[in-house]
């Protein structure tokens, strides 16, 4: 890059910066007090022009301000350095409040309560993954006469209870219930959801035939728990955040939050943008999302673990750096927890 290169791309990340700041349009004048960009007003301004030129920035109708394009913003997330992280203090609050969470639904609503709370945006989170889940252990709880209650739970922390007739008293037969457990855990832990099922039918035929009809009963609440949990979810927090950003959005604000409620197109968008390293924060600018309504949009998403996805969506004028190093920090705690 040439001086005169590094000195434009100086100037972009000023302007981007005020103009995130002030949401005002920025004049050479104003970069000149505020920025030690060490060179002319006629420098400044001869960047500017070349900038624009570029389609880095752009003159709103007729002010003599600049602000950035889609293609400024671009540039100027490229360019980052290095995401700087959170400091020790908002990791405290973030680990604290996280580690609080009862189950998988109070960590999803956590999550998206503090990612919103954390950058003034829309937080979006995916449940995690039907397909990409594994069984962590099943278990079988005698509850009294022919009734048993069986016990999914998956390696994301969903929990799945279902309690069943067997058709026989259970209290005489405890090394039955042993030994079902000890089987279906044999062939289902560690395994992927979607493969449970056709691997608890291969079970029942080993099983003794006077004992089948308890096995079957149990290999049905294990599929039909599987089945229940097929429809993927997403959980938004804090769309009246956009509200306040409505001077934002060009077109309609109300196109926008339309586009949110459709929770397919946003696990389609999640989908697409959650990485496979969670260290890997993915921002789609403007144009850039594939989803008219939501081109006037920034997303900012990363994964959790291999689980899920989860992010922020707001305006292009958003504080990038900001939102990008509190994605990334809070989908490491989420990992941590759900793995835990």
């Amino acid at each position: 890059m040439s001086v005169s290169d590094d000195r434009r791309l100086h100037v972009l990340r000023a302007i981007v910066q005020d103009y995130v700041r002030t949401s005002e349009p920025v004049g050479s004048k104003a970069l000149l007090e505020r920025h030690q960009l060490g060179v002319s007003a006629a420098t400044v301004r001869n960047d500017m022009a070349v900038l624009e030129e570029e389609g880095l920035i752009t003159a709103p109708h007729t002010s003599a301000g600049r602000v950035p394009t889609d293609a400024g913003y671009r540039l100027f997330v490229d360019r980052l350095s290095a995401v700087k992280p959170l400091g020790r203090g908002e990791r405290s609050a973030i680990e604290r409040f996280l580690h609080g969470a009862v189950d998988l639904d109070d960590v999803v609503a956590r999550t998206t309560r503090l990612l919103s709370s954390l950058t003034h945006q829309v937080a979006v989170m995916q449940y995690p993954s039907l397909s990409r889940s594994t069984v962590r252990h099943v278990e079988l709880v005698p509850i009294g006469g022919p009734r048993l209650m069986v016990v999914l739970i998956v390696n994301t922390g969903r929990v799945e209870q279902r309690v069943i007739d067997t058709g026989r008293e259970l209290a005489p037969d405890a090394d039955l219930v042993a030994d079902l457990r000890s089987r279906v855990n044999s062939v289902s832990v560690g395994l992927p959801l979607p493969s449970v099922p056709a691997r608890l039918d291969a079970l029942l035929e080993d099983v003794a035939p006077e004992d089948r009809h308890v096995a079957t009963a149990v290999a049905r609440a294990l599929a039909d728990a599987v089945a229940e949990q097929s429809e993927e979810r997403v959980v938004l927090s804090g769309t009246a955040n956009l509200a306040r950003s409505g001077n934002d959005f060009p077109t309609s604000l109300s196109s926008v939050l339309d586009a949110l409620e459709e929770h397919v197109v946003l696990l389609r968008l999640m989908g697409s943008m959650a990485t496979v390293d969670g260290d890997q924060v993915a921002v789609s600018i403007g144009m850039e999302n594939p989803y008219e309504p939501l081109r006037t949009t920034s997303v900012v998403a990363t994964s959790y673990g291999d689980a899920g996805g989860l992010g922020v969506v707001g305006p292009t004028r958003m504080d990038y750096p900001q939102a990008m190093a509190a994605v990334r920090a809070v989908a490491r705690y989420v990992a941590e927890i759900l793995d835990g």
